[in-house]
């Protein structure tokens, strides 16, 4: 498998967290969002929307970092990343796409751009906004981990969910997000970097950090 990534972008965080979980090796491929290498020409033939994750494995490429998981889960069912009954699974889902859905998409590198570039926006408009809407969404989880507290976001041992959080929480931390008003998030993400597949996949980590 090859897994052609970011090491500072959350969503491919998301992907090698869930191949660590599973055990899973592949080659690491390096593409610099920053250096705008996923609109090079011999990305762009491999990435129709030239973003980052994206998985290669044997003829098969998949794309989107919930899809990979759910696809890596598919074919490599141990340990299972979402939950045997469906009540669970839609839980856990629910979990991730508040963050996925609702909180990533309007903070990614391409509308951070748009915000200052076309927006012209300031750098301190820019990370109100960013603070905004990463405080307000991680609240929307805090609540539904307080309803059902467990040592991760659902259960004994992680989930996709988890795989979401993680690298949203690091981010939130990375921006001087307020975190005090979520103490459950802030102890689930405690917990999962006590894991090996976690803080070994970190962004510090990764073969492309930066110093």
């Amino acid at each position: 498998m090859e897994l052609y990534n970011y090491f500072r972008s959350s969503a491919s965080w998301r992907v090698r967290i869930a191949l660590a979980l599973k055990g899973l090796q592949y080659d690491y491929k390096p593409v610099h969002l920053r250096r705008n290498e996923q609109f090079q020409e011999s990305y762009a033939a491999v990435s129709a929307a030239r973003l980052v994750p994206l998985l290669r494995d044997g003829d098969e490429v998949v794309t989107q970092s919930l899809a990979i998981i759910e696809y890596l889960d598919e074919t490599h069912p141990e340990p299972p990343l979402l939950p045997a009954d469906p009540a669970g699974r839609a839980r856990v889902r629910s979990l991730a796409y508040d963050i996925a859905c609702e909180v990533h998409p309007l903070n990614n590198l391409r509308v951070l751009r748009f915000l200052v570039h076309d927006l012209k926006l300031s750098e301190d408009d820019k990370n109100r906004w960013y603070r905004h809407w990463v405080e307000t969404g991680l609240e929307t989880v805090e609540r539904q981990l307080a309803a059902r507290p467990s040592t991760f976001c659902h259960g004994e041992s992680p989930t996709l969910a988890d795989c979401v959080l993680v690298p949203q929480v690091m981010n939130a931390q990375r921006f001087d997000c307020r975190l005090e008003h979520v103490p459950n998030v802030r102890r689930v993400f405690d917990a999962c970097l006590q894991l090996p597949a976690f803080a070994d996949t970190q962004p510090s980590r990764c073969p492309d950090a930066e110093a």
